[in-house]
């Protein structure tokens, strides 16, 4: 059922048709919407760089602050570690590599010495059971505790 030429004046209808004309003036379908987040964060950049969340660019701002002052060295974005190797089965098929992929890493002064340290901002709804195998697997392979903030 389509719309009527008297519904012309109704503002539901006016909306709606400005709503398909922006989304076609933007390149998209006429159904595809933009995609709303997983874990409703919102994408923020800083210095040109881009960051899955808010929090995530703070922290960054927070760790440039310490690494101008001294208190860290070497700051990594997105540093990824290969927790298991990538291999072919005796078939024939490709198993791919497990990745944990951090959201920073650094080296901390404690004392007279510099400790490695890795970074990853968590809420409650990104804390998902994958992620804590993944963390427990760098824990074995490389001995990395991973410190949440």
């Amino acid at each position: 059922m389509g719309a009527r030429f008297e519904d012309i004046k109704n503002p539901y209808y006016q909306r709606q048709a400005l709503e398909k004309y922006a989304r076609q003036q933007k390149g998209l379908k006429p159904q595809e919407r933009p995609r709303e987040s997983k874990y409703h964060n919102q994408r923020t950049e800083v210095s040109g760089i881009r960051f899955d969340s808010k929090r995530e660019a703070e922290r960054y701002q927070e760790l440039l602050v310490r690494l101008e002052a001294g208190e860290i060295k070497d700051l990594k974005l997105q540093p990824s570690f290969t927790l298991m190797e990538a291999y072919t089965t005796p078939e024939g098929g490709r198993v791919r590599s497990i990745k944990y992929v951090a959201d920073f890493s650094y080296y901390e002064k404690q004392g007279e010495e510099w400790k490695p340290v890795v970074e990853d901002v968590k809420s409650k709804a990104t804390k998902t059971r994958v992620y804590a195998i993944k963390k427990k697997l760098l824990k074995e392979k490389y001995g990395i505790e991973v410190r949440e903030v």
